[in-house]
């Protein structure tokens, strides 16, 4: 979205949440329907996550869910909110993603991320080996999974022995996905974009984002920084309302970090809910209110990050209010300016 006001373009991150009583169709028809909103609202892009073995995210394989968003959508850029690269070999990931490019050309996103997506048990179950994956590994798969893609960066790679696709007329933009120093300095070092997962929560923001300026260094596919910040974001007709909406997403957040998982819960069940008041008393970064209360608080996020890119997560039950959290935000943001 290219906004008159001079902001930076919105994009979306969506997980498919599954919700209390409902089904995985019903989760990535959802999905749908919102990646629709947004291509028909202007957002830049739309990404999906990569997570295994959770009753409450149906996103589990990203590059079939790209297939299916990029082919009921028209011009939104579609991508990988990321594919967790440890999980997969290179070879195989740039098939996927070579043959989604050809499908759609100029329109596929490559985000990469090195964390399981999991837990150790299912990292386990999915890479089928107790050998831990270290921090030299990734870098060197990553090579591998750019040359294989048409960037390639030095020689004894697996694009000299390898093709994605027998005749590629174009190339996915790669970006690299983090909540750390380790992706943040990677990226700049290879002259990648990078993505910075602030809806986390987990802090190292502007740290981070430092350490990507400081280390990046131009390459073939970016002449300059390119920064994208992720955030928990939704918007309602007022902030009392938005306040309402938002109650079953943080009690989610809240129970994963006490080792528990459930489906997202109405704003009914949420509201009688024990744990309610500890979740809203997490330390949070989570923009909520009406599009005049959300706007300010992402001109500040603007301001202090200098982010090229803003990209929403808006976690909500139904998805009538996820829906209209995009459309109030897209008609605020593309207005004028904060003085």
């Amino acid at each position: 979205m290219l906004s008159n006001s001079g902001r930076p373009p919105l994009s979306v991150l969506d997980l498919a949440i599954v919700n209390a009583g409902g089904t995985t169709s019903e989760a990535l028809a959802a999905t749908t329907a919102l990646a629709q909103g947004a291509d028909r609202l202007g957002y830049h892009r739309f990404w999906v996550a990569e997570h295994h073995n959770m009753p409450s995210v149906a996103s589990t394989t990203p590059p079939v869910l790209m297939a299916h968003l990029a082919a009921h959508t028209q011009r939104i850029r579609i991508g990988s909110g990321g594919i967790m690269l440890p999980n997969h070999t290179p070879l195989i990931v740039a098939e996927h993603i070579a043959a989604l490019e050809a499908l759609h050309p100029g329109r596929i996103d490559l985000g990469l991320g090195r964390a399981p997506g999991s837990d150790q048990a299912t990292m386990l179950a999915i890479r089928r080996s107790v050998q831990v994956f270290g921090e030299e590994d990734y870098p060197r798969d990553l090579l591998d999974l750019m040359g294989l893609l048409g960037d390639i960066r030095g020689e004894g790679g697996l694009w000299e022995h390898f093709a994605a696709t027998p005749a590629a007329t174009s190339t996915p933009q790669i970006l690299l996905l983090g909540s750390s120093g380790y992706s943040a300095q990677l990226a700049g070092l290879l002259g990648l974009p990078y993505a910075f997962a602030h809806h986390f929560d987990t802090g190292g923001t502007l740290e981070a984002l430092d350490l990507y300026r400081q280390s990046f260094r131009p390459s073939p596919v970016l002449a300059a920084p390119h920064v994208i910040v992720t955030a928990n974001v939704l918007v309602a007709p007022s902030d009392a309302d938005a306040d309402w909406e938002a109650g079953p997403g943080q009690l989610m957040v809240y129970e994963i970090r006490t080792g528990r998982f459930s489906p997202l819960r109405s704003p009914e069940e949420a509201a009688g809910h024990p744990a309610l008041a500890a979740a809203r008393g997490m330390p949070s970064r989570r923009i909520l209110g009406a599009p005049g209360t959300a706007v300010a608080q992402l001109d500040d996020l603007v301001a202090a990050s200098a982010a090229d890119e803003i990209m929403v997560s808006t976690i909500a039950y139904s998805l009538d209010a996820r829906l209209r959290s995009l459309e109030l935000l897209a008609a605020a943001w593309d207005g004028p300016s904060n003085p």
